[in-house]
């Protein structure tokens, strides 16, 4: 609630929530939001509405009244009294394959210079932490390309650019993709995720049938189903999976393959805090860095 609490600070301040998200980093919607949620967890109307304008009701007032004092106990937590300075957390979302490549590096490299900062990482789905991104729960997150635009104030840095390969049991013959897939059992790749939308594009786009018998979300697990001879799936060749297993053939797509772009998004870096814009300069210089310097 911490957050929602900063969040009505900032519109009572500024009057709108358009104003509101441009001080702080976040879009209209997501304070919108973050406002609704309020009010449904404290159970009272904070605002009236005219026009753009948000006008707090005289519970708002109150509830403000409170949010200061709340807050200005909230920044005395942890102190020391001594004159040190707090600790200050990092929320940082990551995709499964990104937490056991890149991010390690960059948070030891961070960690041994901002010695007074904590990071927590946060496990997901991309549209779940994009999502997370927008409504400020969390300060950055490293995640495949979103398929749509994505908000103004929103920035995104590239960090990858993984081809998809067809993985088959090292013992199946051929290294042809297209007679792969249609004779050998299918592992695919989860259509929730951003990356499962592209295979689901890709069959479509190339009238692929295939028998499906199995969904999964984990990269880590689909190669290892392969592995396992369960069947054939179609996979990015992430950074983590600089060398497949020796149980697994890949085999290249040729002028059908598609990507998936692995990057960064974080709000501007006029939202960032000084530890936070130097955390995302370590992830990016750490993805432009040969395998073994990670």
């Amino acid at each position: 609630m911490i957050r929602e609490l900063k969040t009505l600070l900032a519109v009572a301040q500024e009057g709108t929530f358009a104003a509101a998200g441009n001080k702080i980093g976040l879009t209209q919607a997501a304070v919108s939001a973050q406002m609704k949620r309020l009010e449904e967890e404290l159970g009272i109307a904070l605002f009236e509405r005219k026009g753009r304008a948000a006008i707090l009701t005289q519970r708002g007032q109150e509830t403000l009244q409170q949010a200061h004092a709340l807050l200005t106990l909230y920044s005395t937590l942890g102190g020391s009294g001594t004159g040190q300075p707090t600790t200050q957390r990092i929320n940082i979302g990551a995709i499964a394959s990104i937490q056991r490549s890149l991010l390690p590096g960059a948070l030891a490299r961070f960690h041994h210079t901002f010695r007074e900062c904590r990071t927590r990482v946060v496990p997901g789905l991309s549209m779940e932490l994009v999502n997370q991104v927008d409504a400020g729960e969390l300060d950055m997150a490293v995640i495949i390309r979103p398929p749509f635009s994505l908000h103004s104030d929103l920035r995104w840095t590239p960090l990858a650019h993984e081809p998809f390969r067809l993985i088959a049991p090292a013992h199946i013959n051929g290294d042809q993709w297209r007679e792969l897939l249609a004779t050998h059992p299918f592992i695919r790749y989860d259509r929730a995720s951003f990356g499962g939308r592209q295979v689901d594009r890709f069959l479509r786009d190339n009238h692929c049938k295939v028998h499906e018998v199995c969904e999964v979300d984990e990269l880590e697990a689909i190669v290892k189903l392969v592995a396992k001879g369960v069947g054939v799936a179609l996979v990015p060749q992430a950074i983590a999976q600089q060398h497949w297993p020796d149980e697994v053939r890949a085999i290249d797509l040729g002028e059908r393959t598609f990507h998936r772009d692995i990057g960064l998004i974080h709000p501007t870096s006029g939202h960032l805090s000084d530890p936070a814009r130097a955390l995302a300069q370590l992830i990016s210089d750490t993805a432009q860095q040969p395998e073994h310097n990670r």
